[in-house]
């Protein structure tokens, strides 16, 4: 099984990339799944219905999520009822959406779950211990499991590859917009990258124009943060999954530049 996993979509410049992108590579690859970090896919701050039937229809089987997911309140109702679109699995009990999922393709089925950290976020519910709730959920139903860690600090993310290693078939990390270069399978059979990346220009602040940030950084004062639209890239990893072990074979980051062939 090959699982493509693409990071955090950035507004329209990053649709746009995945969009021009994401059918070659299917077809190269022969890629039985795509995900993606969607959280940041309308105007860079949020999801709506529209935008996220705009990614199902270039191929994107399921979208994960983060702290960003109710910036657009109009999602709400598609949380409530639509469970290809995640948020993170700790939110407290009787918050709206789903933090798992079953999808299935060709015969084919893969778990999805997704976490939130806490360390330097909003104080959720230990992600650990949900992430061993979701799996018993999901055990029954399927055997290979990835698990989008959504985080921003690189040790949180590292700890819950270690405590998953084994348990999940992959640990993607999310939410820094950062392609990390330490992609791995685990001794367990898990394969772990810290941050997936970005869909996004590599000509700003983490897809955000600079001259924005800096502003912020240097003035302290709230900015409209304009997404940046020159030198985008799209960062991925593929995965390949044994189906009948559900542990990784292997694990490759992608970095393609938008004016690139796939």
């Amino acid at each position: 099984m090959k699982i493509l996993f693409i990071g955090d979509i950035i507004g329209s410049p990053g649709r746009s990339a995945v969009s021009l992108h994401l059918p070659g590579l299917k077809k190269k690859e022969k890629i039985d799944f795509v995900l993606a970090n969607g959280e940041n896919a309308a105007g860079g701050l949020g999801l709506t219905p529209k935008v996220a039937e705009q990614l199902f229809s270039y191929g994107i089987d399921a979208l994960t999520s983060g702290n960003h997911i109710w910036d657009k309140k109009d999602i709400l109702e598609t949380l409530a009822k639509d469970n290809r679109i995640l948020r993170p699995a700790n939110y407290p009990p009787g918050v709206i959406g789903f933090g798992s999922t079953v999808i299935s393709t060709q015969g084919k089925k893969l778990g999805v779950i997704n976490l939130s950290g806490r360390v330097f976020m909003r104080e959720l519910d230990c992600p650990f211990r949900a992430a061993l709730r979701e799996i018993e959920d999901l055990k029954e139903r399927v055997e290979v499991v990835v698990v989008d860690m959504h985080a921003e600090a690189t040790s949180e993310k590292i700890a819950m590859g270690w405590y998953l290693d084994g348990k999940v078939s992959a640990v993607i990390g999310t939410h820094t917009h950062v392609q990390t270069a330490d992609e791995r399978i685990l001794p367990e059979g898990t394969a772990y990258i810290t941050d997936v990346g970005m869909v996004g220009s590599l000509d700003s602040v983490i897809g955000v124009k600079k001259d924005v940030i800096l502003e912020r950084f240097l003035t302290q004062l709230p900015v409209h943060l304009d997404i940046a639209k020159k030198n985008v890239v799209l960062h991925a990893v593929l995965v390949e999954i044994d189906e009948d072990t559900a542990k990784a074979v292997s694990i490759k980051r992608i970095k393609i530049k938008a004016d690139e062939s796939s």
